[in-house]
């Protein structure tokens, strides 16, 4: 996904739920704060926050098996890297 992509809040709860993975270890993984991490996952439309906290966030999901899929006619989504990360 490119650098410029701004993902939804709620992909970035549902990549988060998907990977398994708790706020707080994707907070400390981004090193944001939890507080931080819950407003961009709260947020209806794009994440909210400092563009270099949500390349943060997204580079910690990505590390962590996630991709990011674009809206493409069926609205924005993320899946598991196909054989693992």
């Amino acid at each position: 996904m490119s650098e410029k992509y701004h993902p939804t809040g709620r992909q970035i709860a549902a990549a988060r739920t998907l990977a398994g993975i708790s706020q707080a270890d994707l907070a400390a993984a981004a090193q944001i704060s939890v507080p931080t991490l819950r407003r961009m996952e709260a947020s209806e439309g794009p994440a909210s926050g400092m563009a270099n906290n949500v390349a943060a966030v997204m580079h910690a999901l990505d590390a962590a098996g996630v991709i990011f899929v674009a809206e493409n006619g069926e609205g924005p989504g993320v899946r598991l890297r196909k054989g693992g990360v």
